[in-house]
């Protein structure tokens, strides 16, 4: 049985690992293919349990409102007059009767640099209330969940630290401005004129929160009149934008060229709606790597439709921005699409370059539009003159400029890491979702119950591994994400695989070897 879920996107097969082997050096194209099947005792179980979960929490929910014998205040308190509820939703039934349950797997606090190996602070239920509280005890893990792709969080002294540390003693933390206002300084200009040559655009603006970025910069591109096609997977941060854009939004099927097209043709052929005059514009919107499949993009041939019908293509570089090509320019490099032919290219500094913030990179026409009309530059915080700094450093490395070839061993030590976690977690029969070079690794866990149990198993082990439900996932693909780092040794992973195969054959969840799990 092909379990897909109700809006589940299909996925595509696992293709040999990106080499430049061939004759011609050309690396597997990306095909668009069915899911990883669910089988149907998977299937059946995990509804299931999402049932019972449910009808049970439905039950509490009214006899705590009967008895007033509940420690949620929402259930307790009386309705105001004339008001409507505000917090009475499935979102926030859910997080009481579902995500509660298992709180103490998510949030994890840490008290120590987010590098190969982390420290942990422990918590325990408190008695009366069962709010979590720290004990007082750590424990050290192995960070399987941080966005360190490039390891500058395992040797931040030797490779960024002394740069770094002399911007915090010429620079404030903070601007104390906007970037029209008072917030520009060198380093900032430095940074946007570095970013623009890096990933071969002509200009480029700098953000101080990645996710603003999405969600301040679409609104200034597009806007009423305008229509934005959005793959159906795409980030938060992008639907934000996209809805407050004021745009009509359509979504095609994740990562497929042949339903972006579609969706293109059927659009322009329709016009408006009521109208049916033209669009103003019209903007593709995708992602490099996709953060919960660990997909890259099929950028080829989604740049070809956006040419073909004359949109333009905005790429989010979030997690493949250096972490994807040889020199680690990102999914165009990897892809061998020419920059000129993605219109705008948004960026990170979180996940390969220790720092935090983001970019978007353009034409400088573009550019200029949105150093004057963008939310995200008018009104949000300067990016700290010290983080820019750090980010300036780790370009510096990635391109070679610095410290001879450590940028390329880093990049190339990534790509090795994340193709052998992910060849040996197949090889053990679990579903494992994403491409060959993609930092990140998804594992399929399906049952509510075992989003808690691997966490804590991996835990009790000394791993630190991130798990993920609804509303991040559809209801019924809950996964653990392993996020994969230059900084860790083959041993490390040989280490945490041991671990992980244990856990999988405790809780059952090898689904490629029996349909039981």
């Amino acid at each position: 049985m092909n379990g897909h879920a109700p809006g589940t996107p299909p996925r595509r097969p696992k293709p040999a690992p990106f080499t430049p082997s061939n004759e011609k050096g050309e690396r597997p194209a990306i095909i668009p293919a069915e899911d990883i099947d669910m089988s149907f005792f998977t299937e059946f179980t995990t509804y299931f349990a999402y049932t019972l979960l449910i009808a049970v929490g439905h039950l509490r929910d009214f006899w705590g409102r009967l008895t007033g014998r509940t420690r949620f205040a929402t259930l307790k308190a009386k309705p105001r007059t004339k008001l409507a509820p505000l917090l009475k939703s499935w979102e926030n039934f859910y997080t009481r009767r579902l995500y509660d349950r298992i709180i103490d797997v998510f949030n994890r606090p840490i008290c120590s640099s987010p590098s190969a190996w982390i420290t942990v602070q422990e918590r325990a239920p408190h008695p009366e209330t069962s709010e979590l509280q720290q004990t007082g005890q750590t424990r050290r893990c192995l960070n399987l969940g941080s966005y360190n792709y490039l390891g500058f969080a395992d040797d931040w002294m030797n490779t960024c630290g002394e740069p770094v540390l002399k911007a915090a003693r010429e620079w404030p933390t903070s601007c104390g401005g906007t970037r029209t206002g008072v917030g520009t300084t060198p380093l900032h200009r430095k940074l946007e004129a570095k970013v623009a040559k890096f990933v071969g655009k002509e200009d480029a603006v700098v953000f101080n929160m990645g996710y603003g970025t999405n969600s301040t910069t679409v609104p200034a591109l597009v806007g009423r009149g305008d229509l934005i096609v959005s793959d159906e997977l795409n980030h938060s941060s992008i639907v934000a934008g996209c809805r407050a854009s004021g745009a009509l939004i359509r979504s095609f099927k994740h990562n497929d060229a042949k339903a972006l097209e579609e969706v293109l043709r059927e659009a322009i052929a329709y016009g408006r709606p009521r109208t049916r005059r033209p669009w103003r514009k019209i903007l593709v919107m995708v992602e490099g790597i996709y953060s919960m499949e660990g997909e890259i993009c099929d950028l080829k041939n989604i740049s070809k439709v956006a040419k073909k019908y004359k949109a333009y293509l905005y790429l989010d570089e979030a997690h493949s921005i250096g972490a994807l090509g040889d020199t680690g320019k990102g999914c165009c490099e990897h892809c061998g699409v020419d920059p000129a032919d993605v219109d705008i290219l948004m960026g990170t500094f979180t996940k390969s370059f220790g720092g935090m913030g983001g970019y978007v990179a353009s034409s400088k026409a573009v550019v200029d539009h949105l150093r004057r009309t963008c939310p995200g530059v008018l009104a949000h915080d300067a990016m700290s003159p010290i983080m820019c700094a750090q980010v300036l450093r780790a370009l510096d490395i990635v391109s070679g400029t610095v410290k001879g070839s450590l940028g390329r061993d880093k990049i190339d030590a990534l790509k090795a890491n994340s193709n052998y976690f992910r060849s040996e977690l197949q090889a053990f029969g679990l579903h494992v979702y994403g491409d060959w070079d993609s930092p990140i690794v998804p594992v399929l866990l399906y049952n509510p119950t075992k989003i808690a149990a691997f966490s804590r198993e991996c835990f009790d082990r000394g791993l630190a591994v991130v798990v993920v439900g609804f509303p991040a996932t559809t209801l019924v693909k809950s996964r653990a994400r392993f996020c994969v780092s230059a900084g860790h040794t083959r041993e490390d992973l040989d280490d945490a695989l041991k671990k992980i195969k244990e856990v999988a054959e405790l809780i059952k969840i090898r689904y490629n070897t029996s349909g039981f799990g």
